[in-house]
């Protein structure tokens, strides 16, 4: 004969151990992760960077289709495009939405050094080449000169 489990002790649930050890992985993933959910310097200049590659690229992009100079110049912390015959321009660039002048800046973000102007030509080279930094993003964005390569 065959004696039937007794059920009268059979608890379910979780022992301390695990439940102190839970606690305690919880309490190290918010004394790390939760910072970085309120300190948003490092998501705006990343984000400010990726704008500023976005608009060279536009800018090399449309001094080729359309055949014609576009400058580039900067302030501390914005980028504008003109575009002209000569490289001098003058034009305000209009935007892919449209808009003139094609312009982008932050609120939150700058360059580490204000970048000097310069210009891609009807072959979407850039004179002069540049290197450009922004504040709190350890990367430079690179402008090629005989390609206008933008990295």
């Amino acid at each position: 004969m065959t004696r039937e489990p007794d059920r009268k002790f059979h608890h379910s649930g979780f022992t301390l151990v695990e439940l102190v050890t839970i606690t305690v992985i919880l309490g190290v993933i918010a004394a790390i992760a939760m910072p970085r959910f309120f300190e948003r310097g490092g998501f705006d200049s990343r984000s400010f960077y990726d704008q500023v590659i976005s608009t060279l690229r536009y800018a090399q992009k449309a001094a080729v289709a359309q055949r014609r100079f576009v400058c580039v110049a900067f302030t501390a912390n914005s980028v504008t495009l003109t575009t002209g015959a000569t490289p001098a321009c003058g034009t305000n660039l209009v935007g892919p939405t449209g808009t003139a002048p094609y312009q982008i800046s932050s609120s939150t973000s700058s360059f580490a050094a204000t970048p000097t102007p310069f210009n891609f030509d009807a072959l979407g080279r850039a004179s002069p080449p540049q290197n450009i930094t922004v504040s709190g993003y350890a990367t430079t964005i690179a402008v090629e000169a005989e390609t206008g390569y933008v990295h």
